[in-house]
């Protein structure tokens, strides 16, 4: 009885330590917040951040320009990136060395490159050395270095999910005498994409913020991302409103679609039981 006494005042001791420890960390940063709410300047904040009068003036080209023009580069750069990481994905599994050579060699290459700097290569560079712009322009250009780029991680991502599939559903589609192609066709590739939605799904998130990247090679008033737009209202109004006001666009196209990631997996969690 002696021990279990001693075990409870144990426990009792530990917790009120938790709670002494826990709470003097809440007070720490009531201190911390407070301090900082007394030394910032509100008024200049509210006036170079949170201006009402220059966040209407954005209105709705912030929304009617800007975030159709995201979104649309950003569906272009994610549907021509899986069309060619899918080929890349094939050649990497394929029993022929040199396109397993080439794919992999394509996807090491342009994974270890900063998206940037294929940007600028295809918007600046390529233009130079070889007197040809991509269809679209700069905005075409950077879409196209984008597409690039996301194949490069797709194709590890489809990889993965293709060689997931279990091999009995490939030897009982042969048993049938369906054909390779055939297999890999209506059998393979449709297990495999519902294998791999949730982190294809996190790389459209990703392709969401890589589009900011485009600006940086020049477009024109009516191409212009959520980025670019944001950079000319800061130019224009020398207020940091359009700042604020598309960081909160960028947040509702990407919260969104952070949940639906959320929802996936664990979609895919409750099936794989």
């Amino acid at each position: 009885t002696r021990y279990i006494g001693d075990w409870s005042s144990d426990v009792c001791s530990s917790d009120l330590k938790r709670r002494l420890r826990d709470g003097a960390l809440y007070v720490v940063l009531l201190a911390a917040v407070l301090l900082l709410a007394s030394v910032a300047d509100w008024g200049a904040i509210h006036r170079n951040f949170f201006d009402v009068t220059t966040a209407k003036a954005l209105w709705p080209d912030l929304v009617t320009t800007a975030a159709v023009n995201t979104i649309k580069y950003t569906v272009m750069a994610f549907a021509g990136g899986f069309v060619l990481a899918l080929v890349l994905a094939l050649m990497k599994l394929s029993p022929l060395a040199p396109y397993r050579w080439i794919a992999t060699v394509y996807i090491e290459f342009f994974r270890g490159l900063p998206a940037l700097v294929v940007i600028i290569l295809m918007g600046l560079g390529v233009p130079l050395a070889f007197q040809w712009m991509p269809p679209g322009g700069t905005v075409g250009a950077g879409v196209l270095a984008l597409i690039i780029v996301s194949a490069a991680y797709m194709a590890e991502t489809l990889r993965a999910g293709i060689q997931a599939v279990p091999k009995g559903q490939r030897e009982a589609a042969a048993s049938l005498g369906m054909g390779g192609f055939w297999t890999m066709v209506s059998i393979t590739l449709p297990q495999a994409v519902r294998i791999v939605i949730p982190p294809l799904t996190n790389e459209f998130i990703l392709l969401i913020k890589d589009t900011s990247l485009i600006s940086v090679i020049g477009m024109q008033q009516n191409q212009n991302d959520l980025t670019a737009f944001g950079q000319a209202g800061l130019t224009s109004y020398a207020n940091s409103t359009p700042l604020i006001a598309i960081a909160v666009m960028y947040l509702l196209i990407s919260i969104p679609s952070s949940q639906l990631v959320a929802y996936l997996e664990r979609r895919q969690q409750k099936a794989s039981r």
